[in-house]
């Protein structure tokens, strides 16, 4: 099974192109991590077709699509989840979401990414690498958990503990999708995790114009 996998829930938006099946695991085709900021939109499509190209593939070619649901900002996180849904509509193929989180290192670890605001996202997972606790959002000095941390180091000082460096992964998108692509049935709404209000919402009131 050829499975286009995408994330935009951090700065740095994932698109990559794996080969699956359930008895051989994950083979990484192509892989490309580019740096966003806020500009998701205008890199992701590119990316996609920059990965297709790598591998020497095109679009007919795929079975599955898997993307990251977030946590991450409202605008970002809605580019990959819109683009996801719209390729698998056009295509007539199957999309699967999963947590963004769950695609970062693997194993025992505690997940750490940036949520802005001065706080950070977090999931804790097991030996196994099941997760155990989250997704949260959360200040680093208020994040009661052991470690060892994974994903932004930038927070090592607020947490007060050493952060080894990682990302979203294609392989780990892949990983986290497995449940869902060895029993379709089991996958739900692609519902993007959010965990807070977007920082730009509708007034709650209409103020009264007066006239002269």
């Amino acid at each position: 099974m050829l499975v286009l996998a995408l994330d935009t829930a951090t700065p740095v938006l994932v698109a990559g192109l794996a080969r699956w099946s359930p008895d051989g695991g994950t083979s990484v085709l192509a892989e490309r991590a580019v740096p966003s900021s806020n500009r998701h939109a205008e890199l992701l499509t590119p990316a996609i077709t920059g990965v297709l190209a790598d591998a020497g593939l095109a679009m007919g070619d795929l079975d599955a699509i898997v993307t990251g649901l977030g946590p991450g900002p409202f605008t970002g996180l809605r580019v990959g989840v819109v683009t996801a849904a719209a390729v698998a509509d056009a295509r007539g193929l199957p999309v699967y979401g999963v947590c963004s989180l769950d695609a970062i290192g693997s194993g025992e670890r505690t997940v750490v990414t940036d949520a802005r605001r001065k706080e950070v996202y977090w999931a804790a997972y097991d030996h196994g690498g099941a997760r155990v606790a989250g997704p949260g959002v959360v200040r680093p000095e208020e994040l009661a958990r052991p470690g060892p941390f994974v994903g932004d180091p930038v927070f090592e000082g607020r947490l007060g503990a050493d952060v080894a460096a990682a990302e979203v992964t294609t392989a780990g998108l892949v990983r986290a999708a497995e449940p869902q692509l060895i029993d379709p049935s089991s996958a739900g709404a692609l519902v993007p995790l959010y965990l807070r209000r977007p920082d730009a919402t509708p007034p709650t009131a209409v103020k009264a114009v007066s006239q002269a």
